[in-house]
């Protein structure tokens, strides 16, 4: 049986690493299980935004934007090489939203939330400025807007190193079987989903961060129960070809009131999204259908000149979002906000977290170990506000100043790669790199920007233990090797260091260690 620690999170999406790494810098010792990999679940799976949410607006979530707008802000600072500014162009549809309440909700959008970072709102005349040329000519007004992309997975992956770097322990693949109050604290039995290994956890605490099975850990794991609970609702996104000039992403209208994101993605892709469906079945089994695919064309074809084909898209993607339960029938209008249920009988407490969105889950963070404090009075104060996450420590969080120092260190490195390195692992690009002086030193090429010394840094501290987790968590590579690519990629890592990271899960050791 381990020794008693503090905090033992169930669940490393966004919000239980996010939770863990909150936690280990106020001193607590902490232990993160996650039944899978890091960010498998829903928090690989969104919309790639920080965002305020425009859209919330219109359901009075005044509160919830102004938050995610703080946020946004803060969070920008904080891992500014896989967060970054991305203006939206909105061409104004009449027959949908009318003009002034767009332009109402962007006013308050521009001013809720104290922006200093970012422009702000601008009107637009589509049929004389550049970002309306692939625009249909009907479209004559359009507006334009600020808010950030993020590398979802990533900033997962991120928050649990940071974690790890305070001492926390990481346990990937590691699902928790059982918990149980006795003596005073929580006895959680956990099993390795790869070797089968029984262990035995004593934990002051529990925060059940599980996302959308937050209420099966609540009867199943726990034997409690709770009178909140959770909505789930499905959202899918396409990739396909991008189709325009330049970096501005785009904003359209659906005649349902939804509103479509089309995102530059990976350089030369597409990225077209989201659906919202109330779904029943189970989170795991989750896929975009169809219907779905056949929707997200149809909404970018109504606004834009170049017409998409079913063939166009190159991947199609689901997650279920596990929304708060708050009673709406629109699965549109449910509150992308978060609720905390705080189980504390016989004094030994157990946080389940309901909600959330991507953008406000450092924000979230600190609140649940706010509700916590009570029963860890010596922990330490709030302090990630302005820390930096992994790989952010950039001087005065200047992306660009800080890639031209790259192609000083690097002179040799080709520029996609070295983009690819600063976006991923920024000041931690070094780590990546070791000691090479040459592409050569870099190992085996997979193709695309894939090479050995990645997937090897990848296993040592970032908890890859299968090809897909460097291939489409970690990294998004999956999308620029080819099938014959990605199958040796594969075979080389199952033959070559997948034994390296089993025998790091099965030992329980963290990425610090």
């Amino acid at each position: 049986m381990s020794d008693m620690i503090d905090l033992l999170v169930i669940g490393g999406g966004i919000n239980g690493a996010g939770i863990a790494r909150d936690a280990a810098g106020r001193g607590l010792s902490v232990t993160l299980v996650e039944k899978d990999d890091l960010a498998q679940g829903t928090s690989s799976r969104s919309g790639k935004l920080v965002h305020g949410g425009l859209r919330y607006l219109e359901y009075y979530e005044f509160r919830l934007v102004r938050e995610a707008l703080i946020e946004r802000e803060v969070l920008l600072n904080s891992a500014c090489h896989i967060i970054w500014p991305m203006r939206f162009v909105l061409p104004h549809s009449p027959q949908d939203r009318p003009a002034w309440l767009v332009r109402l909700g962007l006013f308050l959008y521009d001013h809720l939330g104290g922006r200093k970072k970012l422009p702000g709102t601008r009107v637009l005349d589509l049929r004389r400025d550049p970002v309306g040329a692939p625009i249909l000519d009907q479209y004559a007004k359009g507006f334009e807007y600020s808010d950030c992309w993020v590398d979802d997975a990533r900033l997962v992956a991120l928050n649990a190193l940071g974690a790890a770097e305070k001492g926390a322990t990481i346990l990937t693949r590691t699902a928790a079987v059982s918990a149980r109050r006795e003596e005073g604290a929580w006895t959680v039995t956990t099993r390795n989903t790869v070797s089968g290994e029984i262990r035995t956890h004593r934990a002051r605490c529990i925060a059940n961060a599980a996302g959308p099975w937050v209420s099966d850990v609540i009867a199943q794991v726990a034997g409690s129960n709770s009178t909140r609970n959770v909505r789930l609702v499905k959202g899918s996104h396409i990739i396909v070809p991008k189709f325009w000039d330049g970096q501005q992403a785009y904003l359209v209208q659906n005649h349902d009131k939804r509103v479509i994101f089309i995102n530059p993605y990976e350089g030369d892709m597409a990225l077209i999204g989201t659906t919202d469906i109330a779904y029943q079945g189970a989170a795991e089994d989750v896929a975009a259908d169809e219907k779905e695919i056949d929707y997200l064309i149809t909404a970018v074809n109504r606004y834009f000149k170049q017409k998409l084909r079913r063939q166009d898209v190159l991947h199609a993607f689901s997650g279920v979002r596990p929304l708060f339960d708050d009673g709406k029938g629109n699965p549109s209008a449910v509150t992308r906000d978060y609720v905390f249920d705080l189980d504390e009988t016989d004094g030994v407490p157990l946080l389940n977290v309901f909600g959330g969105k991507i953008t406000t889950f450092r924000e979230l963070s600190e609140r649940a170990m706010h509700r916590l404090g009570k029963f860890f009075p010596r922990m330490g104060g709030d302090w990630t506000r302005e820390a930096r996450l992994p790989g952010g420590e950039i001087e005065n969080a200047d992306y660009v100043s800080f890639v031209e120092s790259l192609r000083t260190a690097y002179p040799w490195m080709p520029n996609r790669l070295l983009q690819h390195y600063g976006h991923a692992y920024g000041a931690r690009t070094s780590q990546v790199v070791g000691t090479a002086a040459g592409i050569a030193d870099l190992g085996r090429h997979f193709g695309g920007c894939l090479f050995e010394a990645e997937a090897r840094y990848l296993v040592a501290k970032e908890w890859a233990r299968t090809a897909e987790d460097v291939l489409v968590r970690r990294t998004k590579h999956y999308l620029h090797l080819s099938d014959a690519e990605k199958a040796a990629f594969t075979a080389w890592f199952e033959r070559e260091v997948a034994a390296l990271g089993a025998a790091a899960s099965t030992s329980y050791s963290n990425a610090s260690a």
